[in-house]
């Protein structure tokens, strides 16, 4: 049984800062792209960012410059490092391998507010 949780959410001022940790239940260290996702209430899931092998990374042109995605196959562990943060960054954060079928999270919260 193939599980991932993430963690590390939690209410943040705007410009503060948070590290999403994704801890999977099997080895990472064979597939090819790692990602982030968000789902804001009310709209669609929407990629944030994957890495690759290789240390191929890309980015969502709203994170760009703000978060940075990175992994450690010893630990088989995904993280997201979130700087700058801005309240439109508010959403439930998954991670993601693209198994067959792919597996998803139970997500961890980010709010971002004053």
């Amino acid at each position: 049984q193939v599980q991932l949780v993430e963690s590390g959410g939690g209410l943040v001022q705007p410009g503060g800062s948070l590290r999403l940790s994704c801890v999977s239940s099997r080895s990472i260290f064979n597939i090819g792209t790692v990602g982030w996702y968000r789902q804001a209430p009310g709209k669609q899931r929407e990629l944030v960012a994957t890495m690759t092998r290789s240390g191929s990374l890309n980015y969502a042109d709203s994170v760009k410059g703000r978060f940075t995605i990175s992994r450690d196959n010893a630990k088989n562990t995904v993280y997201l490092q979130m700087n700058s943060l801005k309240p439109e960054d508010t959403a439930v954060y998954y991670c993601n391998l693209p198994l067959s079928p792919p597996l998803w999270g139970q997500g961890t919260q980010v709010t971002v507010s004053s």
